[in-house]
């Protein structure tokens, strides 16, 4: 069996100091390493890390740096993001700029209130809190 020692989610982005400014200031995520122009950065929450990484530089050491990275296609991967309270959360980030593509609406079928919008990068977050 692996013994896990920390989990992090590292995003691959081409808009790095774009969604580094987004994660900081808008999100408000305690930066744990590196600034916006370190091409890499780690932000920390309770749970999890969150990483940013130019794409091209993962790319190049897995050998996909020949392979498109934009493509029009459904999101493939979403960033859920437990909040207390998703309608206070929700209009603290719409307050900061961010255009949201869904507003809070109860999931029933899924136990969640969620609202949904996207990063810098086109990376789905979506806020999430458990129905009571």
């Amino acid at each position: 069996m692996i013994k896990l020692n920390r989990f992090h989610i590292r995003l691959l982005v081409k808009k790095f100091k774009e969604c580094f400014i987004f994660y900081k200031d808008v999100l408000e995520l305690p930066v744990r390493y590196g600034d916006e122009t370190s091409d890499y950065a780690e932000f920390k929450t309770d749970a999890i890390h969150l990483a940013l990484f130019k794409h091209n530089f993962m790319a190049d050491v897995v050998g996909k740096n020949n392979k498109p990275f934009d493509t029009d296609s459904q999101d493939r991967t979403a960033i859920i993001l437990r909040v207390d309270d998703v309608d206070h959360a929700f209009k603290d980030i719409k307050s900061k700029g961010v255009e949201f593509v869904t507003a809070p609406a109860d999931r029933k079928d899924w136990g969640c209130r969620t609202a949904h919008f996207y990063d810098p990068d086109g990376n789905l977050i979506e806020l999430n809190s458990d129905l009571l």
